[in-house]
């Protein structure tokens, strides 16, 4: 069984679609038992880590989350939720992966970082079989994780931040692989088929 968590701030049914179009059958739930018996587990989320935060505090899963040993997805707003803080609100995260959300050093370009975007430098990964330096992704968003022991690749908008990253069971993808068209669906794909 695969789940996306129902985190309320996140346009769920176009993962699950997306999914579908992988013969992947995905349930979407904020059901705690549900999340704990699921052999994958996606964490969507889009707008502010404040807000998304207090829904997983209202739904009563954030030790659900933080406990699970199975792969687990994180995607944009979900990635930067496993980190320990986010500048955005000063707010308290899920606390898996070490470090700090901030505010995107993007040298007076545009924010949010808005489009299609490159890879730069990614490290081997089962998360990231099939992608290459310079394949695009596509992005929103004006908070980042700096690069790290945990990063897996690196993405740059005025400066370099991670566009994935790793812990243990814990994956995080900055970008929205249900929007980035096939290499989206590559990752998608890695992650529904990888093993610990």
């Amino acid at each position: 069984m695969i789940v996306i968590i129902d985190t309320g701030c996140a346009n769920l049914t176009s993962l699950k679609f997306t999914l579908e179009r992988l013969n992947v059958a995905a349930v979407i739930t904020d059901d705690a038992n549900l999340i704990t018996q699921a052999e994958r587990v996606f964490l969507p989320g889009v707008g502010s880590a404040q807000y998304a935060m207090k829904g997983l505090e209202q739904r009563a899963i954030i030790e659900t989350i933080t406990n699970l040993t199975q792969p687990v997805l994180g995607i944009c707003l979900g990635m930067q939720l496993l980190l320990e803080s986010s500048e955005e609100g000063s707010t308290g995260c899920l606390g898996i992966i070490p470090g700090e959300v901030k505010a995107m050093d993007a040298q007076g370009r545009r924010l949010p970082h808005m489009g299609w975007n490159t890879l730069t430098k990614i490290e081997e990964s089962p998360l990231l079989e099939g992608i290459q330096p310079g394949d695009y992704f596509y992005f929103v968003h004006s908070y980042a994780v700096s690069p790290s022991p945990f990063t897996l690749a690196t993405c740059d908008y005025g400066s370099s931040f991670s566009a994935a990253i790793r812990k243990d069971n814990f994956f995080g993808v900055q970008f929205h692989p249900e929007r980035s068209g096939e290499k989206g669906l590559q990752v998608l794909k890695n992650f529904v088929e990888l093993e610990l």
